[in-house]
């Protein structure tokens, strides 16, 4: 089925309720009060930028619908889209028609309880020639489960597609006995390097190896195809420390994507409020749960209830309220032109997409397309249109395409 509707690229606006120090009467997408009023930026435009000048009018198609419940996808050279759900399936779905192939064939098991299943997939960068592809999941172990990253060939004979060669190349460690805050995106870079990106598993007793070096919980990750460190990591030579880590204290990182420079940027959620846009570097701190602009769901404060502290990197940007940031990506294209050089952030509590125009490494403006839907993923195809996953929890997920008026 097909429909088509057209939005303004904003709909909601309100007066920044913000800081003293950078108090603004400029109108945002924001519209609702700070679960933590009391928190401050620590600099302009870190939350609440304004709304831009000028939005573009987007129509909404739908490209199939009545799907499982999907969680990642990702476009194969032919124009069809592979995907995955939550419940442990891989499918091809065509952009003409709609339709899911049959589950793929060689997809290992899932513990899809809770927030685990099959999270992220991307193509390798020979993809190709090799027909290669890495998924992320949430690997039943003895003793519980983690997040692991593993690859295989997609094969496809006589109409049949499976997976073959399917090998587990790294697990975040340790094994938990939990069900929540797999993160994963998995991004490669421009020379090849694999980032994944991690939660710390939610529970107080895990979020704490956020700050350890020696655990897996609330990293992300850098490995090359084979799941190994790279010999130039942060903590490649650090006795204790996990060779495969990047950057660390983070929470859950459920987006990411990379810039028109090639370098990670990454969304993850917070607590109650707290959402944050980092840009990761190689060996920096990113705080959590030591440091965040959110609070406890039950209203109490995060730790010491601090926003900065000395050797822990600031967001770029915060969202309080949250919008639940879940896929990234960096809009590159001619299509809808507004929104070149930024980025497109799927939103699953915001129910739509959020786009941030950027100057730098600082966010300028803030501007929302409402969609009525919790998005779960958010890709830019090659002719520079923009597709959504949308997710309605033990549900169906629909793919949306999105273009200029």
């Amino acid at each position: 089925m097909r429909t088509n509707t057209c939005l303004a690229g904003t709909m909601l606006a309100a007066t920044l309720l913000a800081a003293p120090a950078f108090a603004q009467t400029a109108k945002t997408a924001e519209t609702e009060n700070a679960n933590a009023p009391d928190q401050t930026p620590a600099f302009e435009n870190q939350t609440r930028a304004a709304l831009p000048d000028v939005v573009p009018q987007i129509s909404v198609d739908v490209v199939a619908d009545g799907l499982p419940h999907l969680w990642s996808m990702e476009f194969l050279p032919d124009g069809r889209i592979l995907v995955t759900t939550k419940g442990g399936a891989m499918h091809v779905v065509s952009q003409e028609n709609g339709e899911a192939s049959p589950p793929i064939e060689g997809v290992p098991a899932v513990m899809s309880e809770g927030q685990g299943g099959l999270l992220d997939v991307a193509l390798a960068p020979d993809f190709e020639s090799s027909s290669r592809i890495y998924f992320s999941f949430s690997e039943p172990r003895e003793g519980g489960n983690g997040t692991s990253v593993a690859s295989a060939r997609l094969t496809e004979e006589e109409g049949k597609l499976a997976l073959q060669d399917v090998k587990v190349i790294f697990q975040q460690m340790p094994t938990y006995d939990g069900d929540k805050h797999f993160g994963s995106r998995l991004i490669f870079g421009p020379e090849g390097q694999l980032y994944v990106t991690v939660g710390e598993r939610s529970d107080r007793e895990t979020r704490v190896g956020a700050q350890d070096l020696g655990s897996g919980f609330g990293k992300v990750f850098r490995i090359d195809a084979e799941g190994k460190a790279l010999s130039d990591n942060p903590f490649a030579k650090q006795e204790g420390a996990l060779p495969e880590i990047w950057s660390y204290g983070h929470r859950n990182l459920q987006a990411a994507t990379l810039d028109g420079q090639g370098r990670l940027w990454t969304v993850e959620h917070g607590p109650k409020g707290g959402d944050e846009l980092n840009r990761p570097e190689a060996g920096k701190n990113y705080g959590w749960p030591k440091v965040t602009y959110g609070i406890e769901y039950s209203g109490g404060p995060v730790g010491e209830g601090i926003t900065t502290l000395q050797g822990t990197e600031q967001p770029a940007y915060y969202w309080d309220p949250v919008i639940g940031p879940s896929g990234m990506a960096f809009y590159n294209g001619d299509a809808i032109p507004e929104w070149k050089g930024a980025f497109l952030i799927g939103g699953l509590v915001s129910q739509g997409l959020v786009v941030l125009h950027m100057e730098g490494d600082k966010v300028a403006r803030e501007e929302r397309v409402p969609l009525d839907a919790r998005i779960r993923d958010v890709k830019v195809a090659p002719d520079g249109t923009v597709f959504a996953v949308t997710e309605q929890r033990g549900g169906e997920s629909t793919i949306l395409r999105l273009v200029k008026s």
